[in-house]
């Protein structure tokens, strides 16, 4: 499986409705999407949890050849059309608990942290999916952990049915979820 998400930096006075009303027409488009496992329709507003707005998606696909349809289709096309050519960072999952119930997420983190050199790849998975676990045992619907070596970086993504507990939300950045689909 793949992890991929692109970010959009919007303007501090953009009108974040925009956002949450392009979720809400164009969300349930990749709900049957062949190859998505899922697909978080992610924003944060300038504020509390978050230093900028954003739109952020986050992605999880079966193959590289359902990313590439995707990024080869019509709807990524229009996408780019309105707000621009994204910068997209992927990375090879290695946990991924993606339930029914993902789709009631309104919440959600990611987290994306370096691998120091040298280090010993299968201890930090294992960490990686203690981690995921003890997030999930906290009250997170879904969860992904994830590597990319060409960067060195792993990344967490987790879903959230209300808003966490305070211990949960030191580092990683924040967004609401306006939509998730899912097979």
């Amino acid at each position: 499986m793949i992890a991929m998400q692109y970010s959009f930096t919007l303007p501090a006075d953009y009108d974040m409705a925009i956002v949450r009303r392009r979720i809400a027409e164009k969300g349930r488009l990749l709900d049957h999407f062949e190859g998505l496992r899922l697909k978080a329709y992610l924003h944060a507003e300038r504020g509390q949890h978050s230093a900028e707005n954003l739109y952020a998606p986050f992605y999880v696909w079966r193959d590289s050849e359902a990313m590439q349809r995707f990024l080869g289709g019509s709807g990524f096309a229009a996408l780019t059309q309105a707000f621009g050519w994204p910068s997209i960072r992927c990375w090879q999952v290695w946990d991924a608990y993606l339930p029914p119930q993902a789709r009631q997420a309104r919440f959600a983190s990611r987290e994306v942290q370096p691998i120091a050199p040298y280090t010993a790849l299968d201890a930090l998975r294992r960490e990686a999916h203690d981690a995921m676990q003890r997030d999930l045992e906290r009250g997170a619907l879904a969860a992904v952990t994830a590597f990319e070596p060409t960067s060195w970086t792993r990344a967490s993504l987790r879903l959230f049915d209300e808003t966490p507990p305070a211990a949960m939300t030191d580092h990683r950045q924040w967004y609401e979820v306006g939509h998730v689909s899912q097979p």
